[in-house]
Parts: structure tokens; C-alpha cells; sequence
């Protein structure tokens, strides 16, 4: 990587060599001017190795006019300024000073070279051979690529809630995106949002995690500032005026999200599923756009959410889900979040819980393994077998979709739920699909 940094201005690390080298001597103070350029242009020409670059002596006077300010020239990789006492750039951690490792070799020891050769920073350690990492997230040595914090992350908001949204294993990169909140304690609220980037547009990434934060963050405070009513909730006559729904408004706040943080001008505009719940106490209440989906698993295992898909599409035409699910568009998604959405007015519900139970928001990197709600609750029992907290049973899930394939990024966002025995007659499902919610096959997004 040394030769890209040739024809970087090199003068100064020979001139800050020479200034510190004539620090160094006590009778430079006490001499003219003239006669401190030439001891130091002396001891630096006896320091320098063969065929260094040489600087006339008035290049090299020992004064205030020369402060490593005025020597700073620019990185040669990411153009930011670098001061001449400074090995590696700060800003990229490139090397601009190789000629000083040599220096060290020779064994010629100076202040300048001690204080120059310094450890790089910011440059981490490749996993799969220890190399140094370059800016542009690959090693310098084997040329692996490093993992991105966005790559994996894990959130455990409370002893009970928690979730891991992971790349997979055949993506180059993590376009799932999750976003979790937990009411303070004695409440037991709280707010699971999974979102999945639609590969085939651009920046599906960056749509699925400002979807994600901004719908959590819309339902956390609706919830913390008394806004929310579970009791509306329970009733039949429940509204479902977009004004008014806090998941709807969700929705339209997450949508709002995509536009803002995505270019306008992008000719397959980023786009997102959407699939967001609210935890109060024993209620669970439900939104979702796209393929994204809500279980619910206990001893009755259902899925609450009904995917925007050209696959449900067959499945209520009469195909089996499997046939429906292994198609070729079988990820082709009907309606989504992003500036290209023709209806962003998610479908809702609302569950009573009646015992223990597990609440599972997840993308279709776990659902594709085991989309039957009884396959995924086996598959959940398993996982919890060995114990531990909503995060390690989410991340065991995720392993699990890895080793099956993990063809796809994997999110797993899990909340473990109990009855409200105070309830004398617990109501059953009273699940709302907003009215006209039929997705339209000519209207279609390609997934992967």
C-alpha cells in the first residue's frame, strides 16, 4: 500500500526529523541563526539514509515560522490534512510515513523516530487473519471483507423482551432492521418493530432502519404519554380512522422516515416491509405491511399477521402454503413502505393473551425455514430449551436459520408474555384487518 503514498509531500517528516534532532543539542541556543541552520542541516544529512530527499538550510531553521500547522499536507488517500509529527492519517489510518519503519530498521534511534512511529488508530484486526483493516473495510492482507456493526446487533431492553437482526449468510450486507422498547418497571409495555430492506431497491437498508426507529420511537411515546387507551382496544366498535390509530400513524410516521433519509431521485426507490407490535400488559396490538410477520406461540400457536404477497395471494386462490411459499416470486411483496408505496395504511389487530406465551416478530429469514405456526413454535421450544433471556433464545433462532442456509438477512425480535389472571373473562382474538386492505397482484415488488 506504500507506493500509493509516492508521491505524497514526504519533506516533512525529514524536516520535523531535522527540528527535533537540533532540539536535542544545547548549543543550538546559544547560537546565530545562520549557525543553527548549519548543525542542523549537518546532524540530519548524517541521519538520513541513502538517496533521501536533501532541503536547502534555509528550509531548515529552528523557529517559530515553522509550526506543524504550516508543514501539515494532505493524506494522500483521504485528503484530510496531516501534521508532519503524525506517522498515520487520523482520519483513514493511512500510512503516510513509511520511510520512518525504515528508519527504525536501520537501527538509527531518534526522538523523531519514537515519536512518529505510532500505532495506528481506529484500524481494527481482521477476524480471519489478524491483518489490519484499510478504510475501506477490507484487510490489507487476505482481503477479507470486515464485519459492520449493522452486520449483527442484538438489543435486550428488559429481562423480557429482546431480539438479534443479523446479515445471514448468502447477502453481502444487512438490509433487516430492528427496534425495541420497554416501558419502566412496574409497567410491562412494550414496542417491537422488525422491518426488511426489499433487496432490489436502493438502499433498502437505510429504509428499513429509519422505518424501524422512527415507528418505535412514534409508539413508545403514544404509550408514555398517555395517548394509548387499551380499552378502546378490546371493544368492537374500535375506530380505525388513520388520525387517530397510533399504528396506523406509525406506520405513516415510518414512511415519512424512508422518504427523508433516501435519495428522491433513485430510479428503484428504497423500500421496506413493515411489521410493528405494542405490548400492553396482557393485550398485543398489531401492524404490518409486506412479509414481515407476527406470531404468536404458546399453547395455541397462530399467526397473527397476514403477509402483503403474491404468495398469500395464492394461498387464498387455494395453493398450499408450501407451494405458494417455494414459487418463484414467492418474496414478491404487494404493498410496502417507501416512496414508491401506493398505500402505506398498514392492516391491524389486536390479541388478548390468555396464558404464557411467546410474542415472535420476525423477517423472513427465520419464516422461510418454518412457516407453519407450529413448525416455528417446535422450532422456539427448542431454542428455549437450554434457558436464558429473549436475546440468547433469538440469537439461537438466528443460528439455527443460518445453518439451515441463511439465504436471506435474519431478524428475531422476541417478547415473553403472560395472562392477566385479574381478568375475569379474558376476551379471545379480536384481530381488525383494515377494510379494503386487498393487495393488488399487478402492484408488485420483487424481494430477492
Amino acid at each position: 500500500m506504500n507506493d500509493q503514498g509516492a508521491n505524497w509531500p514526504l519533506w516533512t517528516t525529514s524536516q520535523r526529523a531535522r527540528e527535533l534532532a537540533a532540539e536535542r543539542q544545547p548549543v543550538v541556543e546559544q547560537q546565530p541563526v545562520v549557525e543553527q541552520q548549519a548543525v542542523v542541516e549537518q546532524q540530519a544529512t548524517a541521519q538520513a539514509l541513502p538517496g533521501q530527499q536533501q532541503f536547502p538550510a534555509e528550509a531548515l531553521v529552528v523557529g517559530q515560522e515553522f509550526s506543524s500547522l504550516a508543514l501539515a499536507a494532505p493524506c494522500p488517500r483521504c485528503l484530510r490534512q496531516v501534521s508532519p509529527d503524525v506517522r498515520y492519517c487520523e482520519n483513514c489510518g493511512y500510512d503516510v510515513h513509511p520511510e520512518v519503519g525504515a528508519l527504525a530498521a536501520t537501527g538509527v534511534a531518534s526522538e523523531a523516530t519514537v515519536k512518529l512511529n505510532r500505532l495506528a488508530q481506529r484500524r481494527p484486526a481482521c477476524l480471519e487473519c489478524g491483518g489490519l483493516v484499510d478504510a475501506d473495510g477490507y484487510c490489507q492482507t487476505c482481503g477479507s471483507k470486515a464485519p459492520s456493526p449493522r452486520d449483527h446487533f442484538e438489543s435486550s431492553p428488559a429481562d423480557w423482551v429482546g431480539g438479534v437482526c443479523d446479515r445471514g449468510v448468502l447477502h453481502d450486507r444487512n438490509e433487516d432492521a430492528m427496534a425495541l422498547w420497554v416501558a419502566p418497571a412496574p409497567d410491562r409495555a412494550a414496542v417491537l418493530v422488525v422491518c426488511d430492506g426489499v433487496s432490489t431497491s436502493q438502499d433498502s437498508d437505510v429504509a428499513a432502519l429509519a422505518a424501524a426507529e422512527r415507528a418505535r420511537d412514534v409508539l413508545a411515546d403514544r404509550w408514555s404519554s398517555d395517548r394509548w387507551s387499551s380499552d378502546r382496544w378490546s371493544s368492537p366498535s374500535r375506530p380505525t380512522d388513520p388520525n387517530t390509530d397510533p399504528l396506523i400513524d406509525a406506520a405513516a410516521e415510518a414512511q415519512a422516515a424512508v422518504v427523508a433519509h433516501t435519495a428522491p431521485e433513485s430510479p428503484n426507490a428504497a423500500s421496506c416491509t413493515f411489521a410493528a407490535v405494542l405490548v400492553d400488559g396482557d393485550r398485543v396490538h398489531w401492524a404490518s405491511l409486506g412479509d414481515s410477520r407476527i406470531y404468536l406461540l404458546g399453547d395455541e400457536a397462530a399467526q397473527l399477521s397476514t403477509d402483503d404477497s403474491l404468495a398469500e395471494e395464492l394461498i387464498r386462490g387455494g395453493s398450499s402454503r408450501t407451494d405458494a411459499e417455494t414459487g418463484p416470486r414467492a418474496h414478491a411483496i404487494t404493498r410496502w413502505l417507501g416512496r414508491d408505496a401506493d398505500d402505506v395504511v398498514p392492516s391491524t389487530g389486536s390479541y388478548r393473551v390468555n396464558g404464557p406465551a411467546w410474542l415472535l416478530v420476525c423477517s423472513d429469514g427465520l419464516w422461510n425455514y418454518a412457516s407453519e405456526p407450529a413448525a416455528l413454535a417446535a422450532q422456539l421450544a427448542r431454542a428455549a430449551a437450554p434457558g436464558g433471556s429473549p436475546t440468547e433464545i433469538a440469537a439461537r433462532l438466528v443460528r439455527w436459520a443460518n445453518d439451515q442456509g441463511g439465504k436471506d438477512n435474519v431478524t428475531v425480535a422476541l417478547a415473553r408474555l403472560a395472562a392477566n389472571l385479574s381478568d375475569a373473562a379474558p376476551a379471545r382474538a379480536d384481530v381488525q384487518a383494515r377494510a379494503g386492505a386487498q393487495p393488488s397482484p399487478m402492484n408488485v415488488e420483487e424481494k430477492i
